[in-house]
């Protein structure tokens, strides 16, 4: 079994002990994920790159595991292979994003094939 595979299997165990399954629709586990997401976003409300960097860890490493929980659990909801949904993506990405056109650059692909 891999990494992801048990940690799947670790959150629908712990889901279903506690009968949770029937408050999963698709719609609460994206607004969950939102709301995690943005809870994530406030360790670095009102601070500079410096202070950023500096965040606390533990509390980064809670926000993101709840972040990652209900991502996972949503792809579980799907029946989608992360791993594999991740490598598409990655492969989407270099396509639009070739590293000699966007190497070193925060642009947008759009820019980068357009530039204004």
């Amino acid at each position: 079994m891999s990494e992801l595979e048990e940690l799947m299997k670790a959150l629908v165990s712990f889901r279903d002990a506690r009968d949770w399954k029937q408050f999963h629709d698709t719609k609460n586990l994206a607004v969950a994920l939102s709301i995690e997401a943005a809870e994530l976003n406030e360790l670095f409300l009102w601070k500079d790159s410096a202070a950023s960097e500096t965040v606390d860890k533990e509390k980064l490493k809670e926000e993101l595991a709840d972040v990652f929980a209900y991502a996972l659990l949503l792809a579980e909801k799907h029946e989608l292979d992360v791993k594999q949904i991740v490598l598409d993506k990655i492969a989407r990405n270099a396509e639009k994003y070739p590293v000699e056109k966007a190497k070193g650059s925060a642009q947008k692909y759009t820019e980068l094939w357009y530039p204004h």
